[in-house]
């Protein structure tokens, strides 16, 4: 599988672009906006979009899935259901933050802690892990060593947690509990800033290292 991770909106936020290096499918994981600039990096790998991935619901990460979908008939996997109420009031929360507007949607299909998902001959587990939004989860590769944290974990820091139904314990015991029992050589891609990996963050970042868990 290759990776590819293109910054979209004001927000910078990090869609990452899957490709199957063997049938050349291809998955985008939180298309929040931009979507010519999108499009055309499918176009520049030649690679054939097949789905649509959400790690959460906030706006910058799936303000343009919808219309992603609609425009090539392809489906939406993800978040967990409880961001059905984010979703539902898309309109409005880009309305108030000053994003490009995009309908309210629902995913064909919501994921649960324990899934997968698919594209081409690639598989991700599903990890639920609450706390930024309660319905957030992570896609883990494992024959790769990589995941898609969304806003999660960051290099240095962990997602806020001061929006309607954000937990910052919960969001901890998220990233100590279903993200570190991973490997401390996984790679991440985060939804805003540079990757890092998940040793590095357990000895470095002030919020979840060891050093600060006896």
């Amino acid at each position: 599988m290759k990776a590819y991770v293109i910054p979209v909106t004001a927000y910078q936020q990090n869609c990452s672009l899957l490709v199957c290096e063997e049938t050349n499918k291809a998955a985008l994981v939180d298309p929040g906006g931009d979507l010519p600039k999108l499009l055309e990096a499918v176009k520049q790998t030649g690679c054939e979009l097949e789905k649509i991935f959400l790690t959460h619901a906030h706006m910058d990460h799936c303000a343009g899935a919808g219309e992603l979908r609609e425009q090539l008939n392809i489906p939406i996997e993800g978040p967990q259901k409880e961001d059905i109420f984010w979703l539902e009031k898309l309109p409005e929360w880009c309305k108030m933050a000053g994003f490009p507007i995009a309908e309210a949607f629902e995913p064909d299909r919501w994921l649960e802690d324990g899934d997968s998902i698919e594209f081409g001959n690639v598989k991700l587990d599903v990890k639920h892990c609450p706390g930024h939004t309660p319905g957030h989860v992570v896609f883990y590769h494992n024959d790769s060593k990589l995941a898609l944290v969304g806003d999660v974990l960051f290099q240095g820091s962990i997602g806020r947690t001061d929006f309607p139904r954000g937990d910052y314990d919960t969001l901890v015991a998220s990233i100590r509990n279903k993200l570190w029992p991973l490997g401390d050589d996984v790679n991440f891609v985060p939804g805003h800033g540079p990757n890092s990996t998940f040793g590095r963050e357990r000895a470095t970042n002030p919020f979840v290292s060891d050093k600060n868990f006896g």
